[in-house]
């Protein structure tokens, strides 16, 4: 079973604004949400995280227990912690 990780920054997709209203109606539930469930598949264990969540979604038992992290960055580079940043970089060379 290899273990995805999806990423999203979530930001757009729950602005109260136009942009946010033309989004939803791609990714009601986020970019993460819908690639999630369009890459369903029997040898993939997909879990969805995003900058909104505790840890920014990523906290140590999630990345270590990820083999492929999928990332969507748009516009929140700077919300990103570097702390976190770090981790993933180590996770990677790992």
């Amino acid at each position: 079973m290899i273990r995805v990780t999806i990423w999203n920054e979530f930001v757009h997709e729950q602005e109260q604004n136009k942009l946010g209203e033309v989004i939803r109606q791609f990714y009601p539930t986020g970019i993460h949400a819908y690639l999630r469930d369009a890459l369903k598949a029997d040898d993939l264990d997909i879990r969805i995280a995003s900058l909104d969540k505790a840890e920014q979604g990523l906290p140590d038992a999630v990345l270590n227990n990820t083999d492929v992290l999928l990332w969507w960055g748009h516009c929140a580079h700077a919300k990103v912690d570097d702390a976190l940043v770090d981790r993933i970089q180590l996770r990677v060379q790992a």
